[in-house]
């Protein structure tokens, strides 16, 4: 089973995510509002994946993934949202240590199930 933390400032976000995902099969074990609580909530929860908001109030998605990253260990995978599209960031995406990226607009269980699967396989 994968289980899921999906962190976005937004509460509306948070929750469509969770019933989509839920929904779709996956295990969401938590919730984070912005990038401090993320990095307490994935060494408390320990997720597979972590659905990262790029946006956020206090570290943007990219600082968040670079120090999750640094922690070495196999930590979980990562995958950066946002409401913008991938053009937006030019290469901070590729320079990212994400997994992959997925607009808001196209997350869907399944579409995040092959993305991870691409790069793992």
């Amino acid at each position: 089973m994968t289980t899921i933390l999906v962190v976005d400032d937004h509460p509306g976000f948070r929750a469509t995510a969770r019933r989509m995902l839920e929904g779709d099969g996956w295990t969401v074990i938590g919730e984070a509002e912005d990038g401090a609580s993320a990095l307490i909530a994935v060494s408390e929860l320990r997720p597979d994946v972590v659905l990262l908001d790029i946006g956020l109030p206090d570290v943007d998605g990219f600082g968040v993934a670079e120090r999750l990253a640094s922690r070495g260990g196999g930590g979980p995978a990562i995958v950066l949202v946002s409401s913008r599209d991938r053009g937006s960031y030019g290469g901070r995406l590729a320079a990212s240590p994400a997994l992959g990226f997925v607009a808001k607009d196209d997350l869907n269980g399944p579409g995040l199930r092959a993305l991870l699967a691409g790069a793992t396989g």
